[in-house]
């Protein structure tokens, strides 16, 4: 099967349930790549801008990622599917659920993807991923309690694009202290699709 060449002008990013646009990872991932000619849009959901703590429904959540898709390419002059969309945690899993949902993406970035609640494995989130047919990273920690390393890889099995797993040793879902790891991560992976 010949590769598809992607090529990334800019990366839409999305915060976890808890945080905001300003969250460390986020900012991290922003400083690495801006520099290297990638145009990052870290986003906040409306519930935030708001002052809620409850996260929107998901059609809100994935409206909004759609949204700020659309304004950045609009912004850029490029075609949609030259900017990739992800995030932390909630913010990732609900630009993935935005690409299985239509809208077109170079590609997926995902930091500690909540594949299930805590405790909960029987209850995964990932019935749309047969809908995903970009390139997608998942950079995870081998200790977070919202997937396991192999629960991860399993599931991401029927993603129809090309996944990337980076597992970062004894890290929880937070990926506490690991912001610098993780910048350098996505960095290395986005840089390689723009060749």
């Amino acid at each position: 099967m010949r590769s598809v060449r992607r090529t990334v002008s800019a990366l839409v990013l999305a915060p976890g349930a808890g945080a905001s646009r300003d969250q460390s990872a986020l900012v991290a991932i922003d400083d690495v790549l801006r520099p290297q000619g990638v145009r990052i849009e870290r986003i906040d959901f409306p519930y935030r801008l708001a002052g809620r703590r409850a996260p929107d429904r998901q059609p809100v959540l994935v409206g909004s990622v759609v949204a700020a898709a659309r304004k950045l390419a609009d912004d850029l002059a490029v075609p949609q599917a030259k900017i990739a969309l992800g995030g932390r945690s909630m913010g990732g899993r609900v630009c993935s659920i935005a690409v299985a949902e239509g809208l077109p993406a170079a590609a997926l970035v995902l930091v500690s993807y909540p594949l299930h609640p805590p405790g909960k494995p029987d209850k995964l989130r990932v019935e749309h991923f047969g809908a995903i047919t970009v390139p997608c990273l998942f950079v995870s920690g081998t200790r977070d309690q919202f997937v396991t390393p192999d629960e991860l890889e399993a599931a991401t099995a029927s993603i129809a694009g090309p996944v990337t797993h980076v597992f970062c040793e004894n890290g929880d879902h937070g990926l506490r202290r690991r912001d610098e790891q993780v910048a350098a991560i996505v960095a290395s992976w986005v840089l390689a699709l723009r060749r």
